[in-house]
């Protein structure tokens, strides 16, 4: 009798980091990390859990990025912008000519989902609420990284008032969130939204080539930066 050929891994289609600096006083996030553990297809990377000394091992991620279709981006809005080791990560992960420039073609063509959770409600995001502007105008950042990459930024999903939300809503949004993982790329939505031309950067803004002595050093000590 034959032997059943052996299981074959899927390999993720989503690649979802998760940043929230502590899980212990998350209700939503939490709720929506656990959410996407459980759909198949989705790797889940726990930014804060994984690296927590700050040292990003930019290969891997790079090579789980690679792998994907989706990247979605999950955390808290802290000071109208991504927790700290969030951007870290964009800084080091979408390096010139890998994620972007002339040779830079890695995320060319996938799709990049902001999943965002606000302390304040809604009605705060508004010219005349104490945040003074709608919830769209903190979206240049994360939409501007996407064009850069070549990456098609989608509608994002945010939850607003999760100081004050009661489980049953927190639910029904965990189960929203999970029901996208699991369709995408089939949102009706996305039917008419238009894969991303990269942006184009001049030769006159690319990094200057570098030393292969000063580039060791640089490996070797992620703690030095170039000045900017």
């Amino acid at each position: 009798m034959d032997e059943p050929a052996p299981a074959v891994a899927e390999t993720p289609g989503t690649y979802v980091l998760a940043a929230h600096p502590n899980w212990r006083e998350s209700r939503v996030n939490r709720r929506l990390l656990e959410a996407a553990r459980a759909t198949p297809g989705v790797q889940v990377q726990d930014l804060y859990a994984s690296y927590p000394d700050y040292d990003i091992d930019v290969a891997a991620e790079q090579r789980h990025l690679a792998r994907a279709r989706l990247l979605v981006l999950l955390h808290p809005i802290q000071w109208y912008s991504m927790p700290a080791l969030l951007k870290l990560w964009l800084d080091e992960v979408l390096t010139h000519g890998w994620a972007y420039g002339r040779t830079g073609t890695a995320l060319n063509g996938k799709d990049l989902w902001l999943v965002a959770t606000t302390g304040g409600p809604e009605a705060s995001y508004h010219p005349q609420g104490y945040n003074r502007y709608f919830f769209d105008a903190f979206l240049p950042p994360y939409e501007q990284t996407a064009a850069l990459c070549g990456m098609r930024f989608l509608p994002p999903l945010v939850f607003h008032g999760a100081h004050r939300a009661h489980q049953p809503e927190i639910d029904a949004h965990a189960g929203v969130f999970a029901e996208r993982l699991r369709s995408h790329p089939d949102w009706p939505e996305l039917e008419d939204l238009p894969a991303c031309v990269a942006c184009e950067v001049p030769v006159s803004d690319r990094p200057a080539d570098q030393p292969a002595d000063r580039l060791a050093d640089y490996a070797a000590n992620p703690v030095h930066r170039e000045a900017r």
